[in-house]
């Protein structure tokens, strides 16, 4: 049997019509950039994500660039994130020539652990009012805690930016009431890469706010800075998302819950039936109902690396996300961390797995999963 980590066929089977007649309708218009299309998807995701704007843009990456420069980020100025995401989120802060500056991850959850935020805090009283940003991950598709994490930033006056590209949907239960993922920060940035749980057929990404004048800025900065045409009071970017990844959106978004659901149901099963002792199963902190798994993780304490290729021979898609943290980048080499500065991301690089959690899996497929797993264990 193949079984691989993801199947955007079997999807694309269930909503094909609906997507070629959204494609020809784009094609009809001839109004390939921006438009009716990306305004409809603004407001759908807006409103789903609980925020009062939406922007949509080029990709994912371009949304947490362009969140930064509406903050106006520049050199000398410091941004808090986590050493354990896609490269973009530390990307972004280096390409505005600031300094990230990592504070490890909590080892259930992945996520940025707020205790260490708060100590590294208390431990660099110097540095503070440098630090224009802070940018929790919601990784794999569960919310970081950000009760704590924005009761930290509000003492120091430090606006949050939330990582959500991989947690659209996500619910986090905060002492104020059920939020969704992006709505709790000053923005909140999206990526529509064909892989996530809402993906479109290349790259495409979004942020969302309540503030409104972050908003007006962030639609100036996304076409060079310009309002009206040619008049340019901001130097921004082309970060203009197309009508074609906009239609597509907007087909998906009506089925995004139930592929939520399917995946929620997909973990539950693998929660359930994979009991071999060895790999330890991803830690729901807030309850399976409020995580989209968007990647279904395997703490494997021993031999990651046999039961990839393992699980490869026997046709079974996997990847690590992520083998090498930040701060072991070649490329961050001049921040003068080391091996060991932040372990527990460490950890997380050389010892987890994705296995698929797609909500078209079958139970018949799961199953097999599951016995090469016990299979290679036993």
């Amino acid at each position: 049997m193949q079984v691989p980590l993801l199947d955007l066929k079997a999807q694309m089977d269930t909503i094909r019509g609906e997507v070629k007649a959204a494609i020809d309708d784009v094609v009809e218009s001839t109004h390939y950039i921006l438009g009716p299309e990306v305004e409809k998807l603004e407001n759908t995701i807006a409103e789903y994500s609980g925020s009062k704007y939406g922007v949509g843009l080029s990709s994912g990456t371009d949304a947490l660039l362009i969140a930064l420069m509406a903050l106006d980020i520049k050199t000398e100025d410091l941004v808090i994130t986590s050493p354990y995401s896609f490269f973009a989120t530390a990307g972004t802060v280096a390409r505005l020539n600031a300094t990230p500056v990592f504070v490890d991850i909590d080892p259930k959850t992945y996520n940025l652990d707020p205790n260490l935020l708060r100590k590294w805090f208390s431990e660099n009283p110097d540095k503070t009012e440098r630090v224009k940003a802070i940018i929790p991950v919601h990784l794999f598709g569960q919310c970081a805690d950000m009760d704590a994490i924005l009761e930290i930033a509000c003492q120091y006056k430090i606006p949050v930016i939330e990582d959500a590209a991989q947690a659209i949907g996500a619910k986090y239960p905060s002492k104020t009431g059920s939020q969704r993922a992006g709505s709790m920060g000053i923005m909140g940035c999206f990526s529509f890469f064909p892989s996530k749980n809402l993906g479109c057929m290349g790259d495409g990404g979004m942020v969302v706010t309540n503030d409104e004048t972050l908003y007006q800025k962030l639609i100036k900065l996304r076409n060079h800075g310009s309002a009206p045409k040619y008049y340019h009071a901001l130097i921004g970017g082309n970060f203009r998302l197309d009508a074609i990844q906009a239609a597509v959106l907007n087909v998906k978004i009506k089925y995004l819950e139930e592929w939520h659901k399917g995946r929620r149901k997909n973990a539950e099963y693998y929660d359930n039936n994979l009991t071999v002792p060895g790999p330890v199963k991803p830690f729901a902190v807030y309850g399976r109902d409020n995580h989209i798994y968007n990647q279904y993780i395997l703490l494997v304490p021993e031999k990651r690396n046999e039961l990839r290729k393992f699980l490869n021979d026997s046709g079974i898609g996997n990847e690590v996300y992520y083998p090498v943290p930040f701060h072991e980048q070649e490329c961050f080499e001049y921040l003068g961390y080391k091996a060991g500065d932040f372990p527990h991301s460490e950890y997380a690089s050389v010892h987890t797995i994705a296995i698929p959690i797609y909500p078209e899996l079958t139970i018949d497929m799961q199953n097999y999963v599951i016995s090469k797993i016990e299979e290679f264990y036993k």
